[in-house]
C-alpha cells in the first residue's frame, strides 16, 4: 500500500521541473474537445513557427512530460512540435468505451485536423509506436515520415507468454501497470538497463501514487484493448512512408530480433538503427545519440 506523504512528493517536484523544460522549449499546454466524448491535452508552440511539424507519442510509462523531456529542447529548434497526452494519460480523457490503439490514433488525427495541421511526421515510443503506425496507415497523405522506437507491433501472444515466463512475471499488467513497490521495481529493471542499486520504497510508492494509479482502471482497459500481442498471427502491412526503427540493443520488453523482423514487415522503405548499451527507453538513456539519429532521418536524405 502506498505510504508517501500527501504534502511532499519528489515525483511531483520532478514533474514540475519537466514542465519547465517544456515551457523553456517554447511549448505551452492546451486542451481541446475533439468531439462530444473526448478531450485531448497537448503541448504545442507558444508562438507560431514555420518549421516542419513533428508529433511525439509517448508510451505507457507516464504522460508525455516523462518520456520526451530529453527531446523537446533539442527538437523544438528544428520542428513545430505537437506533444499530446494519449487518452487516459495526463489530462486526456474520453467518455467513449473504445480502448484500442487504433482509437488513440484516430483521436490524435482528429486533434491535428482541428488544429489545421495538414502534414506532419510522427514519432512514437513503445505503446506510442503502435499509435504512430496506425496514424501512418490511416493517413498516408498526411503523415510524411515515421519514427518508431522499441515498439514490437509484430509480437505474438506466444512470445508475450514466453517473455513473462523468462522474467518470472505473472501477467503483462504488472509490467506496464505495477500495483506494488516490488512490481514497480521489476518493471524498472526490465525497462532500464542502468538501474541504481537501491531505490527507496517511499520513492517507489511516490511513483505509484502519482503515475501508475492515475486513471488506473481505464489504463488497464487500454492494455486489454490493445490489439498487439493478442494473436499468434502477425497482421502488419507495409507503410508507404519512409520508416525509421530505433531499438535499444538490450531491450528486455521487446527484444532486438523483433525490431529486425518488423523492419522486413514494414517494407523496403523501412530501416533500423540499433543503439548500443541501451534498453527499452533509448530516448532517455542516451538522448544525444537518439536525437542525432532522429534529426538525420527527418531532415536529411534518409536513404542515401
Amino acid at each position: 500500500m502506498a505510504t508517501s506523504s500527501s504534502w511532499f512528493s519528489l515525483v511531483s517536484m520532478y514533474e514540475s521541473h519537466l514542465r519547465n523544460t517544456f515551457t523553456s522549449s517554447g511549448l505551452t499546454p492546451k486542451s481541446i474537445n475533439i468531439d462530444s466524448d473526448t478531450n485531448i491535452h497537448y503541448w504545442s508552440p507558444i508562438h507560431p513557427v514555420t518549421l516542419p511539424t513533428l508529433v511525439l507519442l509517448h508510451g505507457f510509462g507516464g504522460n508525455s512530460l516523462w518520456q520526451w523531456s530529453k527531446q523537446v529542447q533539442h527538437l523544438s529548434t528544428h520542428f513545430t512540435l505537437y506533444v499530446p497526452d494519449l487518452i487516459f494519460f495526463g489530462k486526456s480523457v474520453t467518455k467513449s468505451s473504445e480502448r484500442t490503439e487504433i482509437f488513440q490514433a484516430e483521436s490524435i488525427g482528429k486533434l491535428l485536423e482541428l488544429l489545421g495541421v495538414t502534414t506532419y511526421s510522427v514519432m512514437g515510443t513503445s505503446y506510442g509506436g503502435f499509435v504512430a503506425y496506425h496514424m501512418a496507415r490511416l493517413w498516408p497523405d498526411r503523415v510524411e515520415k515515421v519514427v518508431i522506437a522499441n515498439s514490437a507491433l509484430n509480437i505474438t501472444s506466444k512470445e508475450v507468454e514466453q517473455l513473462l515466463k523468462e522474467a518470472k512475471i505473472e501477467n503483462i499488467e504488472s509490467v506496464f501497470m505495477p500495483s506494488s513497490p516490488a512490481e514497480l521495481l521489476t518493471c524498472i529493471r526490465l525497462i532500464h538497463k542502468q538501474l541504481p542499486i537501491y531505490i527507496p520504497e517511499f520513492l517507489l510508492n511516490d511513483f505509484l501514487n502519482n503515475l501508475c494509479n492515475e486513471n488506473r482502471k481505464e489504463k488497464l482497459e487500454l492494455l486489454k484493448g490493445t490489439t498487439v500481442g493478442k494473436e499468434n498471427t502477425i497482421s502488419i502491412l507495409p507503410l508507404k512512408q519512409e520508416v525509421l526503427l530505433i531499438w535499444g540493443e538490450n531491450d528486455a520488453i521487446f527484444p532486438l530480433e523483433k525490431g529486425y523482423e518488423l523492419k522486413e514487415l514494414l517494407g523496403e522503405k523501412a530501416r533500423i538503427e540499433v543503439m548500443l548499451k541501451t534498453s527499452h527507453t533509448p530516448q532517455i538513456e542516451n538522448p544525444k545519440q537518439f536525437n542525432d539519429i532522429v534529426m538525420k532521418f527527418l531532415l536529411g536524405n534518409s536513404f542515401s
